[in-house]
């Protein structure tokens, strides 16, 4: 059974522009040897045409934080007037 990793609803609840693509976070290998569980918090930089042009881990374990800022990167965001910044969280569960 694939390990649980998703985006929280509670995030899309706070985020000021919707999300047209959101691509999943991998569970790192090593993260599930380890049994690790945990949400790691990543602040976006969304352009005005929605791609994430810069993202930041500010919260969260550093063992899953590069899966988060990797999966973020591949999310797409309705265009909108201007630049702005968002707040991710990621959740993952170790599948054991």
């Amino acid at each position: 059974m694939p390990p649980n990793v998703s985006a929280q609803n509670a995030a899309e609840d706070t985020t000021k522009r919707k999300v047209k693509t959101r691509v999943p976070a991998e569970y790192p290998p090593i993260a599930k040897q380890m049994h690790l569980s945990g949400k790691v918090k990543i602040e976006t930089t969304i352009s005005a045409e929605g791609k994430v042009t810069n993202a930041r881990v500010i919260g969260g374990s550093p063992v899953l934080a590069s899966a988060a800022l990797k999966a973020v990167y591949g999310w797409r965001f309705e265009p909108g007037p201007k630049e702005t910044t968002e707040i991710i969280e990621f959740e993952f569960n170790s599948p054991d």
